[in-house]
């Protein structure tokens, strides 16, 4: 009898790649006599890389191409990291699984002799292309400057001496699943920089109709991850919000409690709003939709239409 075969989806960095072989090697302890494959795609997000990602615009910036090969039958599942998944899927896909999140606080990596990014002197120079990273450590430190990277994480490491900077600010997850916890570094408390929706958390991907492959993948799901990833994203969905504009939310889970923390601001970090909700986790996606419109009300509608208004944001509209 011949081995049952799976086809994973993914893309090509050393991150990607690390998390694709672990649902791998996940898969082949459950199933010995399943045969796992990688199947390496190139997003439009891996090939703009001199371009802040702020300014690429579109939706699914790494996950589309991936999709459209599901779609086309040549993969079973795709791996994400779960901050890079839309919050709309193509007809026919949907998001199977949320495994258990990893670290989800961002890490600042920090230049020699320097012990916290607070002892930075004024005007330090930080590399991140996230806005909701600068928006927040801009309302704490307005005198930062903030320069844009882009890149592995290797890469982003390397700028701190490459282009001269203070800091750079990566995601601890894939800092730790990379192997480089031991690196000099500070994590940031959630209440200083609340992580991106879904940071630390991966996302496996499926054909709705293909029940063979989702039976088989269901063990993955993490319900405390899920309940609470499912609320950020449906605050995010509410507030129709993307990597184009400083947003963030955080939901931890104890017993049947949801507790969630949502941020919206400018890109300065001037104008910010924040607000902390709590709720069953049954009622996870109605909880992170009632955080977002209370910060509508708020006056959030209007500070994301100044963001999106401003004409750095209108280099490419393209939806990818």
């Amino acid at each position: 009898m011949s081995r049952k075969l799976l086809r994973i989806g993914t893309r090509a960095s050393q991150l990607a790649l690390w998390q694709a072989n672990w649902v791998r090697s996940e898969l082949e302890k459950r199933y010995p006599d399943l045969e796992v494959t990688l199947t390496k795609i190139k997003t439009k997000g891996d090939k703009i890389l001199d371009v802040p990602l702020a300014m690429v615009g579109g939706k699914g910036l790494f996950v589309k191409e991936i999709e459209e090969a599901m779609l086309r039958g040549e993969i079973d599942i795709a791996v994400h990291s779960m901050k890079d998944v839309p919050t709309y899927f193509p007809d026919g896909l949907a998001l199977r699984c949320i495994t258990e999140r990893e670290d989800c606080r961002d890490i600042v990596i920090l230049r020699p002799g320097v012990a916290s990014w607070r002892d930075l002197p004024q005007g330090a120079r930080i590399g991140t292309s996230a806005l909701r990273r600068k928006a927040q450590l801009l309302h704490i430190r307005p005198d930062l400057a903030m320069v844009d990277i882009r890149g592995n994480v290797e890469t982003r490491m390397r700028k701190l001496t490459e282009d001269n900077l203070d800091a750079v600010i990566l995601a601890a997850a894939g800092m730790h699943r990379l192997g480089f916890s031991g690196q000099i570094g500070e994590y940031l408390p959630v209440d200083v920089s609340i992580p991106a929706i879904g940071q630390g958390a991966l996302g496996i991907e499926s054909r709705i109709d293909d029940d063979a492959t989702n039976a088989m993948i269901d063990f993955f799901n993490h319900p405390e991850t899920d309940w609470a990833v499912r609320a950020e994203r449906a605050f995010l969905k509410r507030l129709q919000g993307g990597c184009q504009v400083p947003i963030a939310c955080h939901g931890t889970v104890a017993g049947d409690a949801l507790t969630l923390t949502g941020f919206v601001s400018d890109c300065e970090g001037v104008r910010c709003l924040k607000k902390v909700a709590c709720g069953p986790v049954a009622a996870a996606e109605k909880l992170g939709t009632s955080l977002a419109d209370d910060l509508l009300i708020q006056g959030a509608g209007a500070i994301l239409n100044e963001v999106y208004a401003h004409e750095t944001f209108n280099v490419d509209k393209e939806d990818v």
